[in-house]
């Protein structure tokens, strides 16, 4: 990723090239797909040593747990912009991580990065970035970054990925001593997971609202929608779960987005072409007259997904930010479905819970339904909350299952 200041380098901006930053690729042993590393820049990088014959900084971007369960390590670089001035150029960026677990087996990376026509004269500095993926454990990170005139700038350094004492339970997404690219499609399919046999597996349902944390936002911001695609990910990938129905829709244009029935797995590619048409901030004079218009959807759609159900289900999850609404949920409206024979759940996405404490509308919807509801801020939060979920799940079903044969 390729950010140029706007203070610096607004004339330029429709000089940019769609395209222009061409991605970061990952490379295996020497080569792929005939480009090859030059013997020049291994030296470079074998050397390990700190070179500025291209002025650049390098900021090491110590690594993070993300909601995806997966460390997120990286950089960020500034160059000054006269140090880029001329015509259209490429610029090379190459490193590779090494695990201190192997230190013979190391994974590289290239980076390229066009770069627009920039005057002589030009002021400030361009600012770039990468990421990379690990598992916990120790890393050796050499990287050189390469301009048309074959200066470089190289740095090297050492990180660790590590989970704190209390989260060390946790199971990643990703291996101990692991390294691989950086997933940038959120709605990628999820590869295929090894299921836990029960007979019947567990059969859950999700309702999924995906809205903003703020409802007067017009557009779903990235780190949202990650973050409510991982909790949905999180549960596709529980092994005791073996059919999903999930739901997503949206209580701001109150519809339903998405729809998919009974399913093995989650189909992620398709709700994330459905998400793409959704249009928010979007004026309805029809919607804006009916201030009921949000409760008496949810409402509805709590009857329907929880009273109409063809299936036999494990369980109910909502998902979703906060929902609070103009007008408060008529729980009078779910009184004929206040012996729901199946536990509900409610993972609560709240990245500032000081700021929003209070309960909102699907939380009292749950609470009613005397279900479980969980507030996820970090991604320890979702992990926690998954597995206490499943077990309760698990339990309640064969609860259910051992009460069934006295009752006969």
């Amino acid at each position: 990723m390729a950010t140029w200041p706007a203070r610096a380098v607004f004339a330029l901006s429709l000089l940019w090239l769609p395209g222009s930053c061409l991605g970061q690729s990952l490379l295996t042993g020497n080569s792929l797909g005939g480009v090859r590393i030059l013997n020049s820049d291994m030296a470079i990088l074998e050397a390990g040593e700190t070179r500025k014959d291209l002025p650049c900084t390098v900021t090491p971007v110590r690594p993070a747990i993300g909601f995806d369960l997966r460390f997120h390590g990286g950089y960020d670089i500034t160059v000054p912009l006269r140090e880029l001035s001329g015509g259209e150029s490429i610029l090379t960026i190459l490193f590779r991580v090494i695990p201190e677990s192997r230190k013979d087996d190391p994974v590289y990376f290239i980076h390229r990065i066009r770069v627009p026509e920039i005057a002589e004269d030009a002021k400030g500095d361009a600012y770039l970035s990468g990421t990379f993926d690990v598992g916990e454990g120790k890393y050796r990170i050499d990287w050189l970054m390469r301009d048309r005139t074959e200066r470089v700038c190289a740095h090297s350094w050492d990180i660790e990925a590590a989970l704190p004492a209390r989260e060390r339970q946790m199971q990643l997404a990703i291996a101990p001593g692991e390294v691989q690219p950086t997933q940038r499609e959120v709605f990628e399919d999820e590869p295929p997971v090894a299921r836990i046999q029960e007979q019947p597996p567990l059969n859950v349902k999700v309702l999924l609202n995906f809205a903003p944390q703020d409802n007067r936002s017009a557009a779903l911001q990235p780190l949202d929608t990650a973050a409510l695609v991982s909790i949905l990910r999180s549960i596709a990938r529980e092994p005791r779960i073996g059919k999903f129905t999930v739901v997503a829709f949206n209580l701001q244009e109150q519809k339903v987005i998405h729809r998919q029935e009974d399913a093995d797995k989650i189909d992620f590619p398709k709700l994330g072409q459905a998400l793409s048409n959704l249009k928010l901030g979007t004026v309805d004079l029809q919607r804006l007259a009916n201030k009921r218009g949000e409760s008496e959807f949810l409402a509805n759609l709590i009857r329907q997904e929880l009273s109409e159900d063809k299936s036999p289900r494990d369980a109910v999850i909502f998902a979703g930010p906060k929902a609070m609404l103009e007008s408060n949920l008529q729980l009078d409206m779910l009184k004929d479905l206040s012996d729901v024979q199946v536990p509900v759940f409610y993972m609560n996405y709240n990245s500032n819970p000081q700021a929003v404490p209070w309960r909102d509308s699907i939380g009292n919807a749950v609470k009613f339904f005397k279900g479980y509801e969980y507030t996820i801020t970090r991604p320890r939060d979702l992990w926690f909350a998954i597995s206490e979920m499943v077990s309760r799940i698990v339990n309640f079903k064969h609860g259910r299952s051992a009460a069934s044969p006295q009752s006969q």
